[in-house]
């Protein structure tokens, strides 16, 4: 009920949907004139209400409303259910879809649903390549508001936000209230397939896509697709080339900075990740999973195409280009293209003519580490390859092949 015919003309908008007020600017359309004047705002840069604690300034005055509470620590609205308590309104009602599992906004191109048409908003522009919101300092473009906010925090070195207990500062207030969840240890969002926990919504965001498969962000150049932003990034340097990464000690250069750090244990040695079973000791916990798949048999990683086994993650990735004849790596001498980056390399030594593995004993060099293991076999008289036909031995596995066909007939060639 309304005291005022005109109010209730107003608030039948909500219900027609009608936006008769128009920024001239961007043509982007409004429901009531209040909200158009807000929105001139963000085009002129006005910020019209300041705090008088901090002096930082907001373009609407319920934004000033909902800051003072940072200052006050004032949370009035309460969630009925669990009685967890929030500062602004908006966060209690998306507080409540936790528990009802409401998600009534649906994407048309991939189906993904969503609980508030802004957030089907943004995701849109996932598939679309929109980006809307631009840094007037560096002119960089991003697709959320919320994430141009935070870029420029890097411009300015003011960080208003401190935490009581180690009075680290922070540029941003949800920056704060995450780094407080590394002092109370609170994990509030839980994997509803495997009931992991998360500090922080958007790292359950991304976790549930190892469940779902989504594989939202697409490479523009190959059309692979990746369920992570900063795979893609890093798959891109496949096609550009790009090292941004080097080491300081040997001048290589890579393009991930993980693959950085995993390198650095090369010249430090260092191996903290040792095998239970067997004591053997590892540079990294990726490896030490692999390994362990050999004590166990236990081989986790499957080819969708063929379900054919891998005990190495790296080993499926290499398999799957036999399905797709994807051949990524093309050599600059010779076009020759590869399908693993390890084959690019060890081509390339065919036009350098470098042998860098060299025989201690007879001096003779190889272009593969896994040629001269070989040689030295002629050195030892070592035979570890065995046919059970005949009863003999073999000192690589490919002469052990080549004798068993011999007894099969195969002819592969």
């Amino acid at each position: 009920m309304f005291t005022r015919k005109a109010s209730l003309e107003l608030h039948y908008r909500v219900h027609t949907g009608e936006k008769p007020f128009h920024c001239k600017l961007c043509r982007k359309s409004f429901a009531y004139n209040k909200d158009l004047k807000e929105h001139y705002r963000t085009h002129t840069g006005e910020k019209p209400f300041q705090c008088n604690t901090c002096q930082k300034s907001f373009t609407r005055s319920c934004s000033l409303i909902r800051h003072k509470r940072t200052h006050t620590g004032e949370k009035p609205f309460k969630c009925e259910i669990c009685q967890k308590s929030f500062a602004a309104k908006i966060s209690l009602v998306q507080h409540r879809t936790i528990h009802t599992g409401e998600k009534p906004f649906q994407c048309k191109v991939c189906q993904k649903s969503f609980l508030y048409n802004k957030d089907l908003k943004e995701h849109n522009r996932v598939h679309t390549g929109e980006k809307p919101f631009q840094c007037n300092i560096c002119q960089k473009s991003f697709t959320r508001r919320c994430s141009l906010t935070r870029h420029k925090a890097i411009h300015s070195s003011e960080k208003p936000f401190q935490c009581e207990i180690c009075q680290k500062s922070f540029a941003l207030k949800d920056s704060l209230v995450q780094h407080h969840k590394m002092h109370t240890g609170e994990k509030p969002f839980h994997c509803k397939w495997c009931q992991k926990s998360f500090a922080r919504t958007c790292s359950l965001k991304r976790h549930n896509r190892i469940h779902t498969g989504e594989k939202p962000f697409q490479c523009k150049t190959c059309q692979k697709s990746f369920a992570y932003r900063r795979v893609l990034k890093e798959h891109y340097r496949i096609h550009t080339g790009e090292r941004p990464f080097q080491c300081e000690t040997c001048q290589k250069s890579f393009a991930s900075k993980g693959s950085l750090v995993r390198h650095y244990k090369v010249h430090t040695d260092e191996k903290p990740f040792r095998c239970m079973l067997c004591q053997k000791s590892f540079a990294n916990n990726e490896d030490l999973k692999e390994h362990s798949s050999k004590h166990t048999g236990e081989k986790l990683y499957q080819c969708n195409t063929c379900h054919k086994l891998f005990t190495r993650s790296s080993s499926l990735i290499r398999h799957k280009k036999i399905h797709t004849g994807e051949k990524p790596f093309l050599c600059e001498s010779c076009q020759k293209p590869f399908s693993q980056k390890s084959s690019l390399v060890q081509h390339y030594k065919v036009h350098t003519g470098e042998k860098p593995f060299q025989c201690e004993i007879c001096q003779k060099s190889f272009t593969q580490k896994s040629s001269l293991v070989q040689h030295h076999k002629l050195h030892t008289r070592e035979k570890p390859f065995h046919c059970n036909t005949i009863q003999t031995f073999f000192a690589s596995n490919k002469d052990q092949k080549e004798q068993n066909r011999i007894h099969t007939g195969e002819k592969p060639f």
